[in-house]
């Protein structure tokens, strides 16, 4: 358990941190009284709608998990997560989960070849770039366009991030194959495709 004044200081110093940059991370107290925490919006997020989410997914930990020793939340828009461990630079690999559009593609082999090249290509450019963040499309056929994520929590490193976003697209036969649509969603890092645009406009 920690320290619920700790806590509060922690989602404090979030509050203020992550809005401005969409990433911010930090530590209150000593020894075991530690707790740390990490917050990130989505790379095309403004600084309104990060800050808004961010207090949001605070709330909902206040709520469900203050007592626990660690917890994370996941919206659209941002995640949140502390853990009396200190886990800041290395890939977080269990907290994950899949979310899939019910829908099915024509050609299964097909497509999976081309979402792979998209998000592999992503995996790439955000493991290249300060905020771990990309995007891109990739034309298909009868004029359909693949629209694809990748993003990491800005406290790993390029290759870190790239490993991250790299078996995270290696789940993706086992979980959403043949699917119009699909995320990997994890604590460090995820990855996400659909056949229509899935970020804001500029």
């Amino acid at each position: 358990m920690v320290s619920a004044t700790n806590l509060n200081q922690l989602f404090d110093l979030l509050h203020t941190k992550v809005p401005p940059t969409g990433y911010g991370y930090g530590s209150i107290g000593q020894g075991m009284d530690q707790v740390n925490g990490l917050a990130l919006c989505r790379g095309d997020v403004n600084a309104t709608n990060c800050m808004a989410c961010v207090n949001e997914a605070t709330k909902k930990l206040q709520e469900r998990c203050s007592k626990k020793k660690g917890a994370i939340v996941w919206y659209d828009y941002c995640l949140l997560k502390y853990s009396n461990e200190y886990f800041f630079g290395e890939i977080d690999e269990k907290n994950k989960f899949y979310m899939v559009n019910i829908y099915d593609v024509d050609d299964p082999s097909t497509f999976s070849d081309k979402v792979n090249e998209l998000l592999s290509g992503l995996s790439y450019n955000a493991s290249q770039t300060p905020m771990l963040y990309a995007v891109g499309e990739l034309q298909l056929q009868e004029s359909k366009t693949l629209y694809g994520l990748a993003q990491c929590t800005r406290d790993l490193l390029g290759p870190g991030c790239k490993k991250c976003l790299d078996d995270a697209i290696s789940d993706l036969p086992n979980c959403c194959d043949g699917k119009q649509g699909a995320r990997v969603v994890g604590g460090s890092c995820y990855v996400r495709y659909e056949l229509y645009p899935i970020v804001e406009d500029p």
